[in-house]
C-alpha cells in the first residue's frame, strides 16, 4: 500500500512530507504501457503532484502538474484531489533512450530540458492559481524544487525516485518533499543539508531498507525530533464516468454533434488518465444532440 506522511520538526522551522509510491506507479505503467524511462518519468511526476495535492485544503479542490519539455516523450500531465490520490498520462509512452553514464534512467533526456513546468492550483474559486517555471533539468525532482523557490518563494529539497525491475515491473518509488519555514536559521539549514547526504538516492534507501514514508523522513531529518501530523494511503484514482463524458458530449454543442452522427452514427471515447472506453450509439448521441440544443 502506498502512503503519505506529513511531519513537522519539533524545536525547529521546519515541515516535510514522503510518499511511497510502488503500486501507483505500477498501476500507471500498465495502464499507458510505458517503457522503462518513462515509467520513471510520470512516477516521479505523479508522486510529486501528490505531495502538492496533499497539501490543499478544501473538497473539490485539485492541482494539476504539467511538463512540457521538448524531448522525446511529450508533454506530461498529472492530477491529485485533496488526499493526494493522483491520476496521469503522457504524449509517447514508447521512448527508449540509452542509459546515464551512472547507469541510471536517463530521464532529463526523455523530458528534455528546454521548456517549461506549470502548477495549476484549482481551489474551486473563480481563478486556478497558475504558477511556471523553466525547467531546470528535466529530472522533475529539482524542477519541482526550481517550482517552490521561484513560484511560492519556499526553500525546498525535492527527491523522487522510481527504480524499474529487469522485467520493466516496478520494484521501488518514493520520495520526499522537505520545506524551511520563516526562522530558519543556518543551523538548521546545515542539518538538513547533513541528512539528505546521508541518506543518499531515494530508491537506494527503500530497496536496502524496505523502508516506509515516514521511515524516510526519519533518515533525512535525523538531526531533529519529529512529530507526525498526518499518515494516510493513497492511490491512482480517476475520477471518470459515463456521465461524465456524456457531459463532455454535450459541452461539444449541437453543431459538432450532428457532424459526429452523420459522419460516425456512434462515438467511443476512451478516458486518457485510465484507459476506460465509453462506447456511444446513435440513439444515445441522438438524445444527447437533444440536451445539448436545449
Amino acid at each position: 500500500m502506498d502512503e503519505i506522511v506529513r511531519v513537522t520538526a519539533k524545536n525547529a522551522s521546519v515541515k516535510a512530507m514522503a510518499i511511497t509510491g510502488r503500486v501507483l506507479t505500477e498501476r500507471a505503467r500498465q495502464i499507458h504501457k510505458t517503457l522503462p524511462v518513462v515509467t520513471a518519468a510520470l512516477g516521479r511526476s505523479l508522486m510529486a503532484c501528490a505531495m502538492l495535492g496533499d497539501q490543499l485544503k478544501g473538497e473539490g479542490s485539485s492541482v494539476t502538474l504539467r511538463i512540457k519539455g521538448g524531448g522525446p516523450m511529450g508533454s506530461l500531465t498529472a492530477v491529485s484531489d485533496p488526499e493526494g490520490n493522483v491520476r496521469g498520462f503522457v504524449q509517447n509512452p514508447a521512448v527508449i533512450l540509452p542509459a546515464r553514464e551512472d547507469g541510471k534512467l536517463d530521464v532529463g533526456g526523455a523530458v528534455g530540458r528546454e521548456g517549461t513546468l506549470t502548477v495549476i492550483k484549482d481551489l474551486d474559486m473563480r481563478e486556478p492559481y497558475v504558477g511556471m517555471v523553466p525547467l531546470v533539468s528535466g529530472e522533475i525532482a529539482e524542477d519541482v524544487t526550481e517550482y517552490f523557490a521561484v513560484s511560492e518563494q519556499i526553500p525546498s529539497a525535492c527527491a523522487l525516485g522510481v527504480l524499474v525491475d529487469r522485467d520493466q515491473t516496478v520494484l521501488r518509488a518514493g520520495g520526499y518533499l522537505i520545506q524551511l519555514l520563516p526562522g530558519a536559521d543556518d543551523t538548521v539549514i546545515d542539518k538538513v543539508e547533513a541528512g539528505i547526504q546521508a541518506l543518499g538516492p531515494v530508491t537506494s534507501a527503500l530497496l536496502e531498507e524496505e523502508m516506509d514514508a515516514e521511515g524516510l523522513l526519519r533518515r533525512a531529518l535525523s538531526g531533529f525530533e519529529l512529530e507526525v501530523l498526518e499518515k494516510h494511503p493513497v492511490e491512482y484514482k480517476c475520477y471518470c464516468s459515463r456521465e461524465r463524458v456524456a457531459r463532455a458530449l454535450v459541452s461539444m454543442g449541437p453543431d459538432e454533434l450532428r457532424a459526429l452522427i452523420a459522419e460516425q452514427g456512434k462515438a467511443e471515447l476512451t478516458c486518457q488518465f485510465c484507459d476506460a472506453v465509453y462506447p456511444f450509439s446513435r440513439e444515445e448521441l441522438e438524445e444527447l444532440l437533444e440536451r445539448a440544443s436545449q
